[in-house]
């Protein structure tokens, strides 16, 4: 049996002094599932959460979240979602303890459970203001899963985070969507979008441009892996062979350098042709699409005339707030 949706918004458009941040936007949320909102700054997103929380009042547009409308039922609303926003702050003088005893409703019962979970019970009497970076982050993510909401949004919610506390947290985050808790999920760490969301929405410039499961949109806008290989003097014949497989395409030789160029079939098919062949370069190397490239190549702007061609590389006309070596911003 399917979950019935958790937020539904449909036609939302907010506008700031003349500018429109979101157009003429549609988004579901089921049920149960993570739910991912990506793009580059600018894009909308967090100011499409601020509006589903009731933050922010749409000019034009229908919201509902739980079955509620933000602006006008916030109060019935307000203890059904938890929140955890990329500019949350608190009082510099305000101990841990003290946050959990302002936040917590009447269906709060294990804030000492997620101080433990997420490294921050020996903080129980420190102050705001002497919280590290990423242990504010952990802290507000345990203010957002205090009274067991039924929605969380997450904005950024790894940023300031080390590797193994990243981790960590996605470790929960999982354990939320195995208790039946709905996330929505605004990150521009691809790797996060492509380890936790069930599905995928893709925003530019105020409008959702694509969605569907990470392999979804990867198969969709990425299809192209590599496979390469070191082989001073590669038979003619293995060649010929290797441009004619399923699934290849360009074969390209650089003095002792051997690429190909094709889909993700192609690796097998490859790999069984150098075994027949009895060369089996030991340098052997693949490249296979992830998500990263997938956004790089659905964002790319649309080059001008005698521009040369995004392709995904990090090259010429990456748009304003993606970098390929970190992700999206």
């Amino acid at each position: 049996m399917t979950e019935p949706d958790v937020v539904t918004v449909r036609g939302l458009r907010k506008v700031y002094r003349g500018r429109v941040v979101v157009d003429d936007l549609d988004l579901d949320v089921p049920g149960g599932e993570i739910v991912g909102l990506v793009g580059a700054n600018g894009a909308g997103k967090t100011t499409t959460v601020e509006c589903i929380q009731g933050l922010r009042r749409p000019d034009a547009g229908t919201l509902r979240v739980l079955g509620h409308d933000p602006v006008s039922q916030a109060e019935q609303l307000r203890p059904l979602v938890g929140s955890q926003l990329q500019d949350s702050a608190l009082p510099d003088r305000l101990r841990v303890a003290e946050a959990l005893d302002l936040f917590a409703t009447e269906r709060a019962h294990r804030g000492g459970e997620l101080l433990d979970q997420f490294g921050l019970a020996g903080r129980r009497k420190s102050a705001f203001a002497s919280l590290s970076g990423g242990e504010r982050q952990r802290l507000f993510l345990v203010l957002a899963l205090l009274n067991s909401p039924r929605l969380v949004i997450l904005d950024e919610l790894t940023q300031g985070l080390d590797p193994a506390a990243r981790r960590n947290v996605w470790a929960a985050v999982r354990q939320l969507r195995a208790a039946g808790t709905t996330v929505l999920l605004v990150t521009h760490e691809m790797d996060e979008a492509e380890a936790l969301c069930g599905r995928i929405n893709v925003m530019r410039a105020g409008r959702i441009v694509d969605r569907g499961t990470p392999a979804e949109l990867v198969d969709r806008h990425a299809r192209q892996a590599t496979v390469s290989f070191t082989m001073a003097d590669p038979p003619a014949g293995l060649l010929v062979e290797l441009s004619r497989l399923d699934g290849a395409g360009e074969v390209q030789r650089e003095g002792a350098r051997v690429t190909v160029h094709g889909d993700r079939s192609m690796i097998a098919y490859v790999g069984a042709a150098l075994v027949r062949w009895g060369r089996v370069p030991t340098d052997l190397s693949v490249r296979v699409p992830d998500l990263e490239d997938a956004m790089l190549s659905l964002l790319a702007p649309e080059p001008a005339a005698g521009a040369p061609a995004v392709d995904g590389s990090g090259g010429p006309g990456l748009p304003d707030g993606i970098e390929f070596a970190g992700g999206l911003q």
